[in-house]
């Protein structure tokens, strides 16, 4: 039980620190500044579920993605730790998002598919976690990431519908630290994950 319960703590832990449901508030305030209240409940619902499944597929199907395509789990682990460790380190440096804003009241829904569902949420490296997390994981390992997974998407979503008011009362320089916390750990954590792919490689 011990076990799990660490596993379980472990998957929320970098899910968190890579998603940072506070860090994405401002990006989703901006891209939906000027639309309506409605409009943004749809966006904001449509954005985390269509995160959730994308994200669900490659859990599930990740060991046949290895199979299908000859992927070994050293290979993924040192590949996907460099490109998690790389999220990090460009939150450390507070380099700005390449999501461009709307400036125009007219709000595209399709916002919630991309940028925020791609890549804000289910960007590459939330892939690349998830996937790291059940590459050998039991049926009941699998279970616990889809499910805090879905913790965390519920959390964003709760982030969004909360923006004006997390935005007001925290402050854009508390989220700004607090962001270059998350990259830390991210880094941390990708830099873990190629230390684990060399020793599995070589046996160590």
């Amino acid at each position: 039980m011990n076990e799990y319960l660490v596993f379980s703590l472990t998957v929320f832990t970098g899910f968190f620190a890579i998603m940072n449901p506070i860090a994405n508030v401002p990006i989703y305030s901006s891209l939906v500044e000027d639309a309506d209240l409605k409009t943004k409940k749809d966006i904001n619902k449509r954005a985390t579920t269509t995160a959730f499944i994308i994200v669900f597929i490659f859990i599930v199907l990740g060991k046949f993605i290895f199979e299908l395509f000859g992927i070994t789990i050293p290979a993924f682990k040192i590949t996907g730790g460099i490109l998690v460790f790389f999220v990090g380190f460009e939150m450390l440096q507070s380099k700005k998002s390449t999501v461009k804003q709307l400036k125009e009241p007219n709000i595209d829904e399709n916002i919630a598919i991309s940028p925020l569902a791609i890549p804000i949420l289910a960007g590459p490296g939330t892939i690349v976690t998830a996937m790291n997390f059940v590459s050998r994981a039991t049926y009941i390992e699998i279970a616990i990431t889809i499910v805090v997974f879905a913790l965390m998407c519920w959390l964003n979503y709760l982030a969004f519908s909360l923006s004006e008011y997390v935005v007001k009362k925290i402050g854009t320089n508390v989220i700004k630290v607090i962001g270059k916390i998350m990259g830390l750990i991210i880094a941390i954590i990708g830099t873990n994950m190629v230390i684990t792919g060399l020793k599995t490689a070589f046996n160590i």
